[in-house]
């Protein structure tokens, strides 16, 4: 497998970016001049749950003449290779990896190109006439595309757990209020003297200061938050 400066193109510092929904496999087919092309795509945590996944397919579809894949992993795409599996080189594993790192989900507002944490792989029947390598570049990228078109994505955001200590008889009243503002609310933990309240908040300066806010106002001033470590979580 190659590496390609494609997968490079994310910002410093990304709070957000978009991912496959975990624990699905996305699939989609296109047939062109005889040729079978089958793309999949799933989440995919690291490089070795990539190659997990690539294997996997390949053992399934063993009757296939190529495998082709691409996958980009990390919140600053910070790993990202594609492989030909024997199709002429360029013609596959880069533009299947081009195809996931352009890709702009049709619900976001904007035009950013943040897809990661994904592995395609796109399985190739050959059909007895060949495609010139423009048209290899356009079948790999356009089976990628296409499996993307309708895939279950989700946001996944770097947060930070805001704890907030209550009284136990104050903790069902104060958790309700905090629904009601729009927080993301984790379990309450339950302690000898106090309950803890957790607010799932991303991490961003104007985010932090306004939810610390909405708890100082739940709690008329008297409860005083405790900022946990940054964590990556899914957001639908």
């Amino acid at each position: 497998m190659s590496s390609d400066p494609l997968a490079a193109q994310s910002p410093a510092h990304p709070v957000s970016y978009t991912v496959p929904r975990a624990g699905t496999v996305h699939s989609a087919e296109l047939e062109i001049k005889k040729s079978r092309f089958l793309a999949l795509l799933t989440r995919v945590q690291d490089e070795d749950a990539a190659r997990a996944f690539i294997a996997r397919v390949t053992s399934e579809h063993r009757d296939a003449r190529h495998h082709c894949s691409a996958f980009l992993i990390g919140a600053h795409r910070e790993i990202g290779r594609s492989s030909d599996d024997g199709e002429p080189a360029g013609t596959a594993g880069v533009p299947m990896l081009q195809a996931l790192s352009s890709y702009v989900p049709q619900t976001r507002g904007d035009d950013a190109a943040d897809l990661s944490d994904a592995c395609a792989v796109v399985v190739r029947w050959f059909g007895g006439i060949k495609l010139g390598a423009g048209g290899l570049v356009r079948a790999y990228s356009g089976a990628v595309t296409e499996a993307l078109q309708d895939a279950p994505l989700v946001r996944r955001v770097r947060c930070r757990d805001l704890a907030l200590p209550v009284p136990h008889g104050d903790a069902g009243r104060v958790e309700a209020e905090i629904r009601a503002r729009d927080l993301t609310v984790l379990p309450t933990e339950y302690r000898a003297g106090h309950a803890v309240l957790h607010a799932l908040v991303p991490d961003l300066p104007s985010e932090l200061d306004a939810a610390r806010a909405v708890l100082a106002s739940v709690t008329s001033g008297h409860g005083e938050p405790t900022l946990g470590e940054p964590v990556w979580e899914d957001i639908p």
